[in-house]
């Protein structure tokens, strides 16, 4: 048996822009990798900067910063190779490139050649594509690399091959979404059958902005064999024996359920999202009803209790067993609770405009007025303490319009913004039934959804049944089927058009939300870009 090539897979959270901090974190996993002997360090895609780092890729000054902290980070390593993935500048061009680190110094250069321009990808308008192969030896082995996008195509795979790889070192920022993972395996299985080449694919993990990656680093075998995972949603330096043209390593682990991962993701969002940008703390407006009451649930699951404070902000409409479940549930989870009572406020402002109104019968713009008491009271608190307002608006109230501007949309991350209603039911019922015992009370999860703005109001009043309405929504938004076509599933035709009607009507509003995490093949963030005005209507 030859002697085995050791694989280090440096599976990192990085931070966009944070050069010397990425820089370490990645001479962090080297010195790992070396004490394990590991002869080769392979790290995601863009680990120097952070991905995406956006329009910084425009700014002349931010990748001549990039090029100083590679030449620092090289100069620091010896006796290993290192892959690091860094935005490169050449001739008036720009690449997503990955660096081969030896003794002090780039050795040598990959440029990505595919550049992916749809979902939430937008790399064409940063990169130019590479066309030329990266083979390097270690131990007697040819180790050929790629770049993400490259293995989701045939192309760069094979002109790896070609030039002699036996083996493919895959840096990746993959983001997650529901049944990421599979679709993974799938392509890359693809890649292995067009080649022959075994893959260890190292995904970048953490959460940026709306975007969340899940880790989840893995190896596959010449027959397209899964050889070994890594963890999702943590940062783990694992290494990796690879002898006579095969991983060595089975480290296989247990199928999760869907919950599970959008649950982490969610968490992992919020921690990410409040610690990468200082915020203290958080903020959420309690209401009694499941949405606020999953994301104080996630909130503490990703920041501590002592880190959150639930605001239960009554009305006369409040449901006193709105309140009860309320305290019951921060009496529960540990946090800081208040509460305060906004029929002063709704007094004053039925007096300030009286004169205004006067003639005009009720309708929701006194509903409105106190979605907004309320915002303002939050708003106002985040001002004072720093903390940051987590909004609990879920992705059905997103696509209808089912939330006020300025009220319960007002605040600075909206964490279940991409979680249909139904799935909020599924997400607190797993969190339920995780150790520790249930959080959430069994009446917010029992009691039929409303915003009690007014007397006996309930979401179905002005919404569909939430199992069609969100059936319709994920058919017209991650599927592009047509009305005509979603009501040839068997879905009424009236609520088909109601549906798709009252979400184009509502793009106004979604443009004014808040950044939400992802977890879906398509949100309403940067995959999501319809025109405010228009007049189109397909049929």
């Amino acid at each position: 048996m030859k002697t085995p090539l050791t694989v280090a897979v440096a599976q990192l959270n990085c931070v966009v822009g944070d050069l010397s901090g990425n820089a370490r974190r990645i001479l962090d996993a080297v010195a790992r990798a070396k004490a394990a002997g590991a002869d080769v360090v392979l790290t995601p895609e863009l680990a120097l900067c952070g991905y995406p780092p956006e329009d910084l890729l425009l700014r002349p000054a931010f990748l001549d910063a990039c090029a100083i902290e590679l030449a620092s980070l090289a100069a620091q390593v010896e006796g290993i190779t290192v892959l690091v993935g860094y935005p490169s500048a050449q001739g008036g061009s720009r690449y997503n490139a990955a660096a081969v680190i030896q003794d002090g110094r780039v050795v040598a250069n990959y440029f990505k050649h595919r550049l992916p321009n749809y979902e939430v990808f937008d790399e064409e308008r940063y990169f130019e594509p590479g066309t030329e192969a990266c083979v390097f030896e270690l131990k007697g082995v040819k180790i050929g690399v790629n770049i993400c996008a490259d293995v989701w195509e045939p192309g760069a795979a094979e002109v790896a091959r070609n030039a002699g790889a036996e083996l493919l070192l895959v840096l990746n920022a993959s983001p997650f979404h529901m049944d990421k993972q599979r679709l993974r395996y799938e392509v890359l299985r693809e890649r292995i059958a067009d080649t022959g080449l075994p893959v260890a694919y190292c995904n970048l993990v953490g959460g940026q902005d709306e975007l969340v990656f899940d880790g989840g680093s893995f190896a596959l075998d010449q027959d397209g064999t899964l050889a070994w995972q890594g963890p999702v949603f943590a940062e783990e330096v694992s290494t990796l024996h690879f002898v006579d043209g095969a991983w060595q390593d089975r480290a296989i682990l247990p199928v999760r359920p869907v919950e599970a991962d959008v649950y982490d993701a969610l968490v992992l969002g919020v921690r990410d999202y409040l610690g990468k940008n200082g915020f203290p703390g958080a903020l959420i407006g309690l209401s009694g009803g499941v949405d606020s009451a999953l994301t104080l649930a996630i909130a503490v699951d990703a920041l501590g209790a002592d880190r959150v404070r639930a605001v239960m902000m009554p009305s006369p409409y409040t449901a006193q067993m709105s309140l009860d479940d309320s305290r019951e549930m921060v009496r529960r989870i540990g946090v800081r609770y208040d509460e305060i009572a906004i029929a002063p406020a709704m007094n004053t402002f039925a007096a300030m405009l009286a004169p205004q109104f006067a003639g005009l019968a009720e309708d929701t713009t006194e509903e409105n007025l106190q979605s907004r008491i309320r915002g303002m009271l939050l708003m106002a608190l985040s001002n004072k303490t720093g903390a940051i307002v987590l909004t609990t608006g879920n992705k059905s109230e997103m696509a209808t319009g089912y939330a006020t501007l300025y009220g319960d949309m007002a605040g600075g991350f909206a964490v279940i913004k991409d979680i249909y209603k139904t799935f909020v039911y599924r997400l607190c019922a797993w969190r339920n039934a995780q150790p520790g015992g249930a959080v959430i009370p069994d009446n917010i999860l029992t009691r039929p959804p409303s915003a009690e703005l007014k007397p006996d109001q309930c979401d179905q009043d002005s919404l569909p049944a939430y199992e069609v309405l969100d059936a319709i929504i994920a058919a017209y938004m991650e599927e592009d089927l047509s009305p005509r076509e979603i009501v040839a599933r068997g879905y009424p035709e009236t609520e088909v058009y109601r549906t798709v009607a009252m979400l184009r009507r509502n793009e106004y509003k979604r443009r004014q939300s808040p950044v939400g995490i992802r977890v879906t093949q398509r949100g309403f963030g940067k995959d999501w870009r319809y025109p405010i005005t228009s007049r189109y209507r397909d049929a």
